[in-house]
């Protein structure tokens, strides 16, 4: 009876997963059942950190936004500050807005006067 030599689906998939974990340490970049275990596992982590990356910008931008307005005494709170940009329907986002108090905050103490109005 002649050898019959199994398919290429398997060792694509495998060589495609090697490629996913070749940078990882130890273990984890050679053994086959060990290597898709840790790749659910990043895989699982970077969906779960994409999210937190969001939440952490946000409040660094809050943070830096009400760093500025304590410091300048413009609005005598961040809260007040953006519910009067609401109010006033000046459509900025945070992002934007901790530029602007990063660099250039005579722009605003001028959103801010336009808000006092």
């Amino acid at each position: 009876m002649t050898r019959i030599k199994r398919g290429y689906i398997a060792r694509r998939r495998r060589t495609k997963l090697r490629l996913f974990a070749s940078s990882f340490r130890g273990a984890h970049s050679r053994l086959t059942r060990t290597m898709t275990q840790q790749r659910i596992r990043a895989l699982v982590s970077a969906r779960r950190d994409r999210g937190k990356r969001k939440r952490d910008f946000r409040r660094l931008w809050i943070t830096r936004i009400n760093a500025v307005i304590h410091e300048t005494e413009v609005f005598y709170s961040y809260n007040q500050f953006i519910h009067n940009l609401y109010k006033k329907q000046l459509l900025l986002n945070r992002k934007i807005l901790a530029q602007i108090a990063l660099l250039n905050r005579s722009c605003l103490y001028t959103i801010s006067n336009e808000i006092k109005k």
